[in-house]
């Protein structure tokens, strides 16, 4: 789910190429999702005391980061709106890693309880791709009809989404 509520967020943006911005974004968290679960499994027992106490900061300094220069563009008053393609270089990445790093745990979880990782590797990929998809089409859909007030709304989920995950982690 927050891979679909971040490409729903970043789908609002115009670009050029709907196509290609929709594979990249696709692709991407589909593969850093089922990547990090892996990666997790990987790491199993020796991975958890170094990442568990800080996993839930990082995850929110990403999403923070991206969701307020998402607010900035939004407020701009020059008419141009999102200047940056969220699809493509730094912005990518760390979209793709602050919406993945639950997969880590997840992926770890499985280690230590002796499940198999690739086939929920799989799964967890292919959803996350499915929900991600799901997400930019209804994103463009309401930036093509709202505009700018959905882009400021993007980048307040964002936020949110990066606030419930230290609060979630906060409270475990």
């Amino acid at each position: 789910m927050d891979a679909f509520s971040v490409a729903l967020s970043a789908s609002v943006f115009p670009t050029d190429n709907e196509r290609r911005r929709t594979f990249r974004l696709v692709f991407h968290f589909g593969l850093f999702q089922g990547g990090m679960a892996l990666l997790g499994w990987l790491g199993g027992r020796t991975i958890e005391p170094l990442v568990a106490s800080y996993d839930h900061w990082v995850a929110f300094a990403l999403l923070a980061y991206v969701g307020g220069r998402m607010l900035r563009s939004a407020w701009q008053s020059d008419g141009e709106g999102y200047v940056e393609d969220p699809s493509r270089g730094t912005m990518l990445v760390l979209m793709s890693v602050g919406t993945s790093i639950d997969a880590l745990a997840v992926g770890l979880s499985l280690a230590l309880t002796g499940n198999p990782i690739l086939w929920p590797s799989l799964v967890i990929a292919l959803v996350a791709a499915t929900m991600t998809y799901v997400g930019l089409k209804l994103g463009h859909k309401l930036g093509v009809i709202f505009g700018r007030p959905v882009q400021f709304i993007g980048g307040l989920v964002l936020l949110a989404i990066g606030v419930r995950v230290v609060l979630s982690h906060l409270a475990a």
